[in-house]
């Protein structure tokens, strides 16, 4: 059974992407059609035909990805801020919303040396 037809979007996106909300579209199957799971807009599977769609996943492995030989892996971007314990300049962060909505987020420091690891409420 075939959607019901909609108007045409007025915004151009890239595939993955519905192109009136933005949302990550499903990945194209057996359906006739790709509806968005948060606007309802659908998308024609035959739209896509001759259209090249990839994706892919990259998992961690064992130990966080760092199993086997050569450098560790960057565990993210890098901060101008001395580590407090070997003194490196340059350490990695990641944030995280730990308490409520209306209060800052919690910032974790790794140092790339020597794995310190602090964290700032901010």
């Amino acid at each position: 059974m075939e959607p019901p037809a909609q108007p045409p979007s007025c915004f151009r996106s890239r595939l993955e992407f519905c192109p009136e909300c933005g949302s990550v579209l499903p990945r194209p199957g057996a359906a006739s059609a790709l509806p968005c799971p948060r606007c309802g807009f659908c998308l024609l599977a035959s739209e896509l035909r001759g259209c090249l769609v990839r994706s892919s996943l990259r998992f961690n492995g064992p130990g966080g990805g760092r199993g086997g030989s050569g450098p560790a892996p960057q565990e993210g971007p890098t901060v101008d801020r001395a580590c407090p314990r070997c003194s490196h300049q340059g350490m990695w962060f990641r944030t995280r919303q730990m308490r409520s909505a209306d209060e800052g987020q919690t910032v974790f420091y790794t140092c790339p040396r020597c794995r310190f690891q602090e964290k700032e409420d901010s």
